[in-house]
């Protein structure tokens, strides 16, 4: 396939996630001007300093951790892509949105083990969170297909293809998850709120 006719009217999307998310490890990690302790999801601080919720996936441990997260919207864009994507803003909008239902469920979960006078000490970070929400949103998508999100027409059709490789993805993914210094409840929580995203 040429390279022109391998660029999308809807790439747009995935370049100025990626460009943000580059954008801020320069500001943190490479020029320092910006404290990145200001910007990480911390239980305790959220309802004082609600921006963590956004400012939290756009920020990254290393530069390890960020080019994984820039893998991972690589192969997001391309499974959109096999299944048919027809909206200009879908991406950012799921971002958005599931920004905010994934905190949902991350505060749920630390409420229920305060209950039990358990409270978790943990600082969060990174665009994972996203990426395994769009996994299990991917995951259902390439069974069912889904022609609306949000009242809006995104076009997604059922691909044997992507199936089978989501599988893959969520299966390594969660694997993963269990690896020191990886957040699992971060990417649990995005997946889950992916599913639930398919279903509205």
């Amino acid at each position: 396939m040429p390279f022109g006719k391998s660029i999308s009217k809807y790439d747009w999307q995935f370049v100025v996630t990626g460009f943000f998310l580059i954008s801020v490890f320069i500001f943190t990690d490479l020029i320092g001007v910006i404290d990145k302790e200001y910007f990480y999801f911390v239980p305790g601080l959220i309802s004082d300093q609600p921006y963590r919720i956004f400012t939290s996936i756009l920020t990254h441990a290393d530069l390890h951790h960020l080019l994984s997260n820039l893998g991972g919207i690589i192969i997001t864009r391309y499974f959109l892509m096999r299944i048919g994507i027809k909206s200009r803003f879908f991406y950012l909008n799921f971002i958005f949105i599931c920004s905010f239902l994934n905190f949902l469920i991350i505060w749920v979960y630390e409420k229920v083990l305060s209950f039990f006078n358990i409270y978790p000490n943990y600082a969060a970070l990174g665009f994972s969170g996203i990426i395994y929400a769009l996994f299990g949103f991917l995951l259902l998508t390439s069974f069912y297909g889904k022609k609306y999100f949000l009242g809006k027409e995104i076009g997604f059709k059922s691909n044997y293809e992507v199936q089978k490789m989501s599988e893959t993805m969520c299966l390594i993914g969660l694997i993963f998850s269990f690896f020191p210094g990886v957040s699992l409840i971060g990417h649990l929580s995005g997946f889950i709120a992916g599913c639930f995203l398919f279903f509205i």
